[in-house]
């Protein structure tokens, strides 16, 4: 057992203890080197049940492994493993802050714009791991694996039972998981995937924006989020209740369809697409009766022109059967103020004159 003041491997100073579970104890150290404070989980080789003790340290030695070739930044990063007679020592990002169980205890429900922050970046976090090759299922996604920093950012913790993903596996070789947050096909000894996560994960955001969670020994009924609190989105209820139905093929598929919903909560929320279907309704009215008075003005239009033209060519006409030049005149002068831009009447209100200088020329020269 380290002792405080003590340095490993020549570097690591043992401040002060953080942290104590049934094998294992977590130190404070500084790194004398680096200048860097660092969480070191001490792990006991050697324990009254060798069974036991060997079940313990081969998963703490797999899950140091496995996290030291992550590099995600809501997922703490291992520095160091270092073994010996009788312990093990994983040197780990120390991670300021407090767990989510911790805090849903202390303060009650969480407010659901921070329960839908804290949800991306769990979806991240896991959407990362199930993307690696091979994939990596966590398993164990609770509120008590959550650490939320001072700055408000969580950390994933603890991958003790984090497996990789075996395409042709049929089950998992161990039953594990916690009671409430394990889907059913986990507790069932079924081959957990991503959406074994994406199911713990609903329980999880569930359980901070409610304050209401699995307790060991009990069986947990997941009533709708909005019989706690009436304000809730709708649609934060409809991501909840699809990332926990019972079924896995009902389930979001990925954690990148989960983030989308996540992005787009209030899209999908009842009152929203109530009043999107509102605004369609209005739209649709409007432009009908737009569309209607358009229909109406070029049917006026065309009436418009149909009148313009008879009595242009009534006028015409009437000109060109009139009996007195000034009744001629007249005509074609009306023809044009109708429609100044035809050519016809100014053609043959020039020939009349024409024809009246003719005449008049006429009749001087032999009178």
């Amino acid at each position: 057992m380290a002792q405080i003041g003590e340095v490993l491997a020549g570097k690591y100073e043992i401040l002060k203890q953080i942290g104590k579970g049934g094998m294992s104890i977590v130190y404070l150290a500084m790194d004398l080197r680096l200048n860097k404070q660092w969480a070191i989980k001490e792990i006991q080789r050697r324990g009254r049940d060798p069974i036991l003790n060997e079940v313990v340290v081969n998963s703490a030695k797999k899950e140091a492994n496995m996290i030291k070739a992550l590099d995600h930044y809501h997922i703490p990063h291992i520095n160091d493993i270092l073994e010996y007679d009788d312990y093990i020592y994983v040197i780990m990002d120390y991670i300021e802050g407090e767990a989510l169980l911790k805090i849903i205890r202390t303060e009650g429900a969480q407010s659901q714009k921070l329960v839908i922050k804290w949800g991306k970046q769990l979806c991240d976090a896991l959407n990362y791991l199930h993307t690696r090759q091979p994939k990596i299922i966590y398993r164990d996604m609770k509120p008590g694996n959550v650490m939320i920093k001072p700055d408000g950012d969580v950390k994933l913790v603890d991958f003790g039972i984090a497996r990789e993903y075996k395409e042709k596996n049929i089950a998992d070789t161990t039953v594990l998981g916690t009671t409430g947050y394990a889907p059913p096909e986990q507790s069932g000894g079924a081959q957990t995937d991503a959406r074994t996560d994406i199911y713990a994960l609903g329980v999880t955001m569930y359980h901070a924006v409610t304050s209401h969670g699995p307790k060991k020994g009990e069986a947990f009924l997941m009533e709708p989020i909005r019989k706690y609190n009436p304000n809730l989105s709708g649609g934060l209820e409809k991501i909840i209740m699809k990332c926990t139905r019972p079924k896995p093929e009902e389930r979001y598929q990925s954690c990148t369809e989960l983030m989308y919903d996540l992005e787009h909560y209030q899209e999908i929320d009842d009152a929203f697409l109530a009043s999107q279907k509102r605004k369609i309704r209005h739209f649709v009215v409007t432009a009908s009766i737009a569309a209607a008075f358009l229909i109406f003005g070029f049917v006026g239009q065309g009436f418009k022109v149909q009148a313009i033209n008879n009595d242009y060519d009534s006028y015409v006409t009437s000109a060109s059967s009139a009996d007195t030049s000034i009744t001629k005149v007249d005509n074609y002068l009306n023809a044009i103020n109708i429609k100044p831009s035809a050519p016809d009447a100014y053609f043959l209100l020039v020939r009349n004159k024409k024809q009246e200088y003719v005449s008049c020329f006429f009749y001087y020269f032999y009178a």
